[in-house]
Formats: structure tokens, C-alpha cells, sequence
């Protein structure tokens, strides 16, 4: 998708899309004269031609503007850009509550739009979060705020404080911010949002210079009134004089079409200033931004479109530690993504490394790869088993880790212990493709742990006596009623535990099957001796159980099957059932050995259980060896399989209807990749079905359109064209996005989705957002299509993942090429054939050595054709880029 250029300071864009077919998000704003296209851009940043969203196959694509790349014959450049982001911990935050303490949450905002929520953490100065989210933006954003909150049961939460990074500042180190910051106090003048739509003309005439402001509407104001909208008004200023428009009541879309004339006084060229502000009755007028052109902008390039408002200028405010500090982790992952074929000659090594050359060549992209992904491994695990899943080789791929890992390991203790690319990959390859597995073993235990709330303690350090006495009021008990009735607890969620998973071969897929029998078969190979009859097993469970069922108990939320996290006391339940499958999953090696004797009452259990566990393993691996996946993976999640399911609460757009919160109905939704259907409950078998291909938009609603929150539309689109739209009410925040971007997801590859909706309902013969009286009027909100969470479900782009793999290859170039090319210079000197070689040929066989010479100048010819290609993008958009009068 590209856009062109011709505006100084554009509006920042996520992903919208226009109603052109497949082609990339174009708005266009018509004031008085031609069509403006309208771009975007940061303050001070680059210029951004071609995107296309990460969620969406390059197939989807446009051609887009005639002045991009692909129309110069070189294809389309795609951009890739994801936030990733872990609120950790907060410290000495003020007490908010007349108890001394706060019950503080934090909410993240990524340009205004609230993308996560964190739990509550009661009745604490210093909260641990550990949350962690993948927010994948297919264009540039400006800035990402953490709002800490202390929560309230009666009136409004309280603001504690606030961080806010900009784009410039996170990008300005690959690795990321991981740090302590203090909050700040948050400004109501900083809390600024929303664009403007103007068209300046500089006019001369018999009486000298005159400027035309031509101020037509506005989209997404703050609100600052209690019903949640706002009464705007401009103010426009240019050198002594100011004018204003009327005032505009209720409204955050507010449409003015005011033309204000001013006339040039005499002295130096002016700067043309337009704010926005709120008019109250009552006090003083509340800011809302600003936007700001200088004289040389509105004599050699008149403002024309779209502009991102502003706040005043102000040094940033220090609280000097007084309001707490948060430890963040923020990562901007971006990338410029070629056309596929650029990428063909080094998708071919990658495939040739693990189908043809021997597992101890060392000059293999895998090998070197191995070598330079220290900082990021699992991310690049992540998407190699993407991309080898994506070729149909996900399992040689798997198998040539494995041989290279247990070929170098010498203790059978410690094989696959260390977070090596063969233990990340098949961590990561589980849980690509393992996760329905998972959760259709572990949920409904799960669920049952997070419902009934048992207090389960076994280690008398942690037991608090009364607490259950508060909870059985039958006096204080002793500690040996509580581990007995624990004890009674605990077996009866391990119970279901085992049995699901001891039963759940047949349910297991295939591919993951067949990776554990090539894992197990090298390791037999590898330590044949009786004394070490375990490690196949071990191998095995290490994976499945160590990193898989276990840590999917202790977080829940990590792994999908929980929305939120637990609370402290479901935390230490799921912490000690976590124990006790660990050590199922070690085959009770570690029992009895002096470490948390506590556990002592549930060693019979666990002892009865390792064996049906060895049992299960045998028959896990007891697949066909001919039985591959299916071949090429298109998608990790059929289309047929539900991805999201719940009640919400709906209500249908009916033309005359009272938009009123009674109408809105309970019902039981699922969404899978081809349908989105509800009944009255889970149970019921009569079921309405709306094809996802219908879908056009997936948008949130005000709060003030029902007096509702956490509400959300879906717009769909039927076969004779018209357009329908349903409201559905989710409930919380973190429920509402995880079903926003579940919908976007399954409706990325839709054609023809809306540039814009109305956030609003129609109610009283108008739109309640811009307060249009035409029911059919155009939207006044831009889409949000392609803003989605990451996570085990995304879909598989060949193009994004190999780029990846090239950035990671680039580390290790300079190490490669002194390994073996340089190297070999060395190996025809007299020192050479005297039997002092390099250390790093050092023991190779001539024919080896020649090898491995050979695929490292293919791989560093490959490395410099995709160099050479991404020069000659970025030099073609530096040619089509217009000048930015703006920029410094």
C-alpha cells in the first residue's frame, strides 16, 4: 500500500482501508478543489511510501500509488512494525485509599487508543504485574502511554500517574527500554487527541496579502466533559490577529466548514496557529491541541488535509520520583519487507541446510544463526518454525537442530537444558502448533481451579491457619488438618490432570508426534547404554511437560486459557499443581533428594503416575514415520476451529429502534476463521451464522452511544451490498480487545473493508458522534483494521519471517567470512601445511574444509544480493519522497 506525499504534517494512521477493492487504506478529503490523499508521519521522522499490515498476506496487496516502487518494475516494499511490551512491576506508588494503600492496575495506550489493561493488584504500594503484550501496527505510531490507575468500587478510579515514550525514543535502541521510570503528572492541556481537517489559501489582492483558513471538521477529540464528549470551537491565529468559529455542542466530530479571512499586518511573515478548545459555561475553556505552520510552509506549500493536533510546547514535567516509577520492557520491532522473490535464494539455503548439508557444518545459515541469536533466540526460533512450517519442512528443520544439540552434549543430564535455537524451536514449535492441544487437555481443569477458589497450602512456612479458620468458622484448625485436607485438594485436580493427558495421544497432531519420534530416535542413537534408559523419556517430557503443561498451568493467562491472571491465592494453587506435573514430567528423579520436602504427601500419587506416563510417551511416539503434516502449512488455525468464544451482550441496528441499553440481549458467541455465530447459550443448538467474509469493519463505539463501556460494532456487508451493523457489549476492557483483534484477525484478508464508521448509534433522528441527520452520511471515525494483539494464532507471512532471518544473518557475516574465507588464504602458507592452521579449520578434512568454504561465499553472496536490493528501494523512495518543508 503506498500513499503519496504532498502534506506537511500529516496524521498518524493505523492501518486503514478504503473501500477500493484490495488496495492499501487511501482517505481522501475533499475541501474546496482537488482530492489531497493524505499520508502520515511523526514529527521529525522519515517518510514511510509503502506498508502493508503484518496480519495480512502480501496477496492482499494493491498496486497502490503510481509513484511506488512496484510500479518502477522492483515490486512493493512492505513495512513490518510490532510493539512489544511488558509492564513488569511498580514502586513506591501514593497511597490513594484512607487505608494507606491503592489498588493500582495500569492501562497502555498506544496513540490514544487502549490496546491492554493490567489486573488489579489490591491493596498494594509496589504491584507486580508481569504482563506482557504484542501489538502489531502495520504503520507508524507516534507515541506509547502507561496510565497507572488506583481502582475505586464507588466513583471514579483515580489517577495516580502517567509515562509516556515516544516513537523516536524507543526505536533509538534495537534492544529496547529496560528500565525503571518515574511517573508524571498527567496535564489535562497534554491530553491531547484527534486531527483536524483544514485548506489554507494565501490570496493577494489590491489591499495587500490576505490568508483564507478554510476549517472543515475535526475526528476524535478528547473528550472533557462528564457525558464524554466535548463543545469545540477554533481559534485560528495568524501574526496579531485571531478569529474564531462557532461552537459546536456535544460533539468529539464536530463539522464546522467555516471559511475565517485574515489580513497580512505589516512587519515579518507570520506563523498560522489553529487551536481547538472546549467551551464550558462554567469556568475557563479547556484545551484540546493546537497545529502550527511557519511562513514558509503557507508560502511554498499551503496546508491542505488532514492534521495530527498537538500539545503546547512545555518542558516535560519531573515528579522527581514523588508519584512511584513502573520497570517497563518496550521493544519496536520493524522492518522493511521486500517482494517474495528477493527473498527465494535465501529461503532455498535455509531449506538446503536442513535437507542436504551435514549437521556439524558450521558454515550453514542455521549454524549461523546459532551463533548470533543470543539476545532475540526465541523470537528467531519463533520465526524460523513459522517459516519452515510454512515450506512443508518444520520437521527436518526440528530433526537438524536436534542432531546438532545432542551431538555436542556429553552429560545426558544436561540435553536440552540450556535455551539453545533446537530448545527454543521446539518450545516454540509446540506451542504454534500444539496450542488447540492444550487447551482442549488442561482448560477444563484449569477453569475448575479459577472457580472454586480452594485454599490448598502443603509447605508450613506458607499455611495461614487463619485464614481457614476465617473460611470454616469451625475453629482453628492444625496443620496437619490443613495438608490432609490440601493433600485431598490437590489429587483431585492432579487426577483430571493425568488422565487428560495420559488419554490425550489420539488428540495430539501428528506433526508434534512425529517431532518427538525423530527426537527420541536421536537420542537412543546418542546414549545407547542401559544407564541411560531414561533420557529418551526425559527428552520427551522435558518439552511436553517442563514447557509445556507446567508453565501453562502456572500462567494461564500466557498460554490463552485464562483472560486474566490469577489472584494470590489461585496463583499458589496453580503453583504447587505446576510442582507436582514438573515432577511427573522428570519421572520423579528429584523426589526425596533434600529440596521441598513439604511435597512428600504427594510423592505415592506422583509415583503412580510416572509410570502411566512412560506408558503414554511410548504410544505418543508410536506414530508412522511416512505421516507428514499435511505438507505446507497455510495457517497455524484451520478456518473451521473456533479461535473465540463467549457470551456478550448484543443488540442489532434496527432503523426507528430506541437505542437504549435494554436492548441489548445475553448471548453465546463463537468465531472461527469462516463464520461468527451465537445462540442463547452453549447448549442450544439453533445457532445464527454471519459469514466472516462479510465483515467490513470491527470498530469501537463511544460510551456515550448507549451509556454503556466496552462496547464494539461489527459491520458487515451482505450480497446485495447493503450494509448492516451489530453492537456488542464486552466485559472489561481486556475482553473487548482480545475480541476486537480475534475479529480483525479472521477478516484481515477481506476485501473492501470502510475507510471510516461512525462510533456513535443513530438515536433521535441523528448520529450521537458527529451528529449528522443523515442515517446513510459517511463515517466520521477512521478504521482500525489491521491494530491486532499478538499471539500464538497470528498469520504466517513467508516474506516478514525471512527478512527477520536475514537481519539475525547480517550479525554473524563479518564472523563468517574471517572463519572460513579469510581463513583459507592461510591455508597454502608454510605454516599452514606445517600443520599450523586456524583454529577454526583446525581437525577438517580437506573436503570438509572446501564445503564449508562454499556455502559460506554463497550465503555472503545471498547476504549481499538482498543488501544491494534494499539500497535500491530505499534510494527509490528517497526519489519519490517530496521535499518536507517542515523538517529542520
Amino acid at each position: 500500500m503506498c500513499d503519496s506525499l504532498s502534506l506537511a504534517t500529516p496524521p498518524a494512521d493505523h492501518g486503514y482501508c478504503s473501500r477500493t477493492g484490495q488496495g492499501g487504506p487511501t482517505e481522501k478529503v475533499v475541501p474546496e478543489g482537488p482530492a489531497i490523499r493524505v499520508s502520515d508521519r511523526a514529527p521529525g521522522s522519515q517518510w514511510v511510501i509503502c506498508r502493508r499490515p503484518p496480519s495480512l498476506p502480501r496477496s492482499s496487496l494493491g498496486t497502490g500509488a503510481p509513484s511506488c516502487p512496484e510500479s518502477l518494475g522492483l515490486g512493493a516494499m512492505a513495512k513490518s512494525s510490532s510493539l512489544n511490551v511488558r509492564v513488569v512491576e511498580g514502586r513506591a506508588l501514593p497511597a490513594k485509599d484512607v487505608s494507606g494503600s491503592s489498588d493500582p492496575y495500569c492501562i497502555v495506550k498506544v496513540d490514544d487508543e487502549v490496546v491492554a489493561r493490567t489486573a488489579t493488584v489490591w491493596r498494594s504500594l509496589s504491584p507486580f504485574w508481569g504482563e506482557e503484550y504484542t501489538v502489531h501496527l502495520p504503520l507508524d505510531f507516534h507515541h506509547l502511554a502507561f496510565y497507572v490507575l488506583d481502582e475505586d468500587t464507588v466513583g471514579h478510579d483515580d489517577v495516580i500517574g502517567k509515562i509516556s515514550l515516544s516513537r523516536e525514543a524507543i526505536a533509538a535502541d534495537p534492544r529496547g527500554i529496560d528500565s525503571w521510570i518515574n511517573l508524571s503528572r498527567v496535564d489535562p492541556d497534554a491530553e491531547v487527541q484527534g486531527e483536524i481537517c483544514l485548506a489554507v489559501q494565501m490570496l493577494e489582492d489590491a489591499r495587500g496579502c490576505c490568508l483564507h483558513c478554510h476549517v472543515l471538521k475535526a475526528r476524535d477529540l478528547a473528550p472533557r466533559d462528564i457525558s464524554g464528549t466535548s463543545d469545540p470551537f477554533a481559534r485560528v491565529f495568524w501574526g496579531s490577529q485571531s478569529l474564531e468559529t462557532s461552537t459546536i455542542k456535544k460533539t468529539r466530530f464536530p463539522h464546522w466548514d467555516e471559511v475565517l479571512e485574515l489580513r497580512e499586518m505589516p512587519g515579518a511573515p507570520s506563523s498560522l496557529r489553529v487551536e481547538l478548545w472546549d467551551w464550558d459555561m462554567v469556568g475557563k475553556n479547556d484545551f484540546l491541541g493546537m497545529v502550527e505552520f511557519p511562513p514558509k510552509v503557507l508560502q511554498q506549500n499551503p496546508p491542505n488535509g488532514w492534521f495530527r493536533l498537538l500539545p503546547f510546547p512545555r518542558a516535560e514535567e519531573d515528579s522527581g520520583g514523588n508519584l512511584g516509577a513502573l520497570r517497563l520492557k518496550v521493544r519496536l520491532v520493524e522492518d522493511r519487507v521486500l517482494p517474495s522473490k528477493y527473498y527465494q535464494p535465501l529461503v532455498q539455503l535455509l531449506m538446503e541446510s536442513v535437507l542436504e548439508l551435514p549437521e556439524e557444518d558450521d558454515a550453514s545459515p542455521l549454524a549461523v544463526l546459532e551463533l548470533t541469536s543470543g539476545d532475540c533466540r526465541q523470537d528467531l526460533a519463533t520465526k524460523l518454525v513459522k517459516l519452515f512450517l510454512g515450506q512443508g519442512l518444520a520437521g527436518p528443520f526440528l530433526d537438524y537442530l536436534t542432531r546438532r544439540e545432542v551431538a555436542r552434549t556429553t552429560d545426558p543430564n544436561t540435553l536440552f537444558r540450556s535455551n539453545s535455537l533446537a530448545s527454543k524451536s521446539m518450545e516454540q514449535f509446540m506451542k504454534l502448533v500444539g496450542m488447540p492441544y492444550l487447551h482442549e487437555v488442561l482448560k477444563p481443569v484449569v477453569n475448575r481451579v479459577f472457580e472454586e477458589k480452594k485454599y490448598m497450602e502443603l509447605d508450613p512456612c506458607k499455611m495461614d491457619l487463619g485464614r481457614t479458620r476465617r473460611i470454616s468458622f469451625k475453629g482453628t484448625p492444625s496443620e496437619e488438618h490443613v495438608r490432609e485436607a490440601s493433600l485431598g485438594l490437590l489429587t483431585g485436580y492432579l487426577g483430571p490432570i493425568v488422565d487428560a493427558i495420559v488419554g490425550s495421544v489420539g488428540r495430539c497432531p501428528p506433526a508434534v508426534r512425529l517431532a518427538f519420534k525423530q527426537l527420541r530416535q536421536r537420542v537412543e542413537e546418542r546414549f545407547p547404554q542401559t544407564e541411560h534408559k531414561d533420557v529418551k523419556y526425559l527428552a520427551i517430557s522435558g518439552f511436553l511437560f517442563l514447557r509445556f503443561f507446567a508453565p501453562a498451568i502456572l500462567t494461564p493467562k500466557l498460554f490463552d486459557l485464562r483472560d486474566q491472571h490469577a489472584d494470590p491465592q489461585t496463583s499458589r494453587s496453580l503453583l504447587l499443581l505446576a510442582k507436582a506435573v514438573q515432577s511427573i514430567g522428570n519421572l520423579g528423579q528429584q523426589l526425596g533428594q533434600g529440596k521441598e520436602l513439604w511435597m512428600a504427601p504427594l510423592h505415592p500419587f506422583l509415583l503412580q503416575s510416572i509410570s502411566r506416563v512412560r506408558d503414554f510417551l511410548d504410544q505418543l511416539v508410536d506414530v508412522d514415520g511416512e505421516e507428514e503434516a499435511g505438507g505446507p502449512v497455510r495457517a497455524l488455525v484451520p478456518s473451521s476451529m473456533t479461535v473465540r468464544e463467549g457470551y456478550l451482550l448484543k443488540r442489532k441496528e434496527e432503523p426507528g429502534s430506541l437505542a437504549t441499553r435494554f436492548a441489548f440481549k445475553k448471548r453465546y458467541f463463537w468465531l472461527s476463521g469462516e463464520t461468527l455465530s451465537y445462540s442463547k447459550s452453549p447448549e442450544c443448538q439453533i445457532r445464527s451464522f454471519t459469514p466472516v467474509s462479510y465483515i467490513r469493519a470491527v470498530e469501537r463505539v463511544d460510551e456515550g452511544a448507549f451509556q454503556l463501556p466496552h462496547v464494539m460494532q461489527v459491520v458487515t456487508q451482505d450480497d446485495a451490498g447493503t450494509l448492516h451493523t451489530t453492537y456488542l457489549q464486552c466485559k472489561n476492557v481486556n475482553e473487548l480487545n482480545q475480541w476486537l483483534s480475534a475479529l480483525r484477525k479472521a477478516s484481515a484478508p477481506n476485501p473492501d473493508k470502510l475507510a471510516s464508521c461512525h462510533p456513535g448509534a443513530f438515536r433521535s433522528a441523528r448520529w450521537t458522534c458527529c451528529l449528522q441527520a443523515d442515517r446513510s452520511a459517511a463515517g466520521c471515525s477512521r478504521t482500525h483494521f489491521a491494530v491486532t494483539l499478538g499471539d500464538w494464532s497470528d498469520p504466517l507471512d513467508p516474506d516478514a519471517e525471512t527478512q527477520m532471518v536475514y537481519r539475525q544473518l547480517l550479525l554473524g557475516r563479518d564472523q563468517l567470512r574471517m572463519k572460513f574465507l579469510e581463513d583459507s588464504n592461510m591455508d597454502s602458507s608454510p605454516e599452514a601445511d606445517s600443520g599450523e592452521g586456524s583454529s577454526a579449520t583446525e581437525g577438517a578434512c580437506p573436503d570438509a574444509l572446501a564445503r564449508q568454504r562454499e556455502a559460506a561465499a554463497r550465503l555472503l553472496e545471498v547476504l549481499a544480493d538482498l543488501d544491494r536490493a534494499h539500497e535500491e528501494f530505499q534510494q527509490q523512495e528517497q526519489r519519490k519522497v517530496a521535499p518536507n518543508p517542515l523538517r529542520p
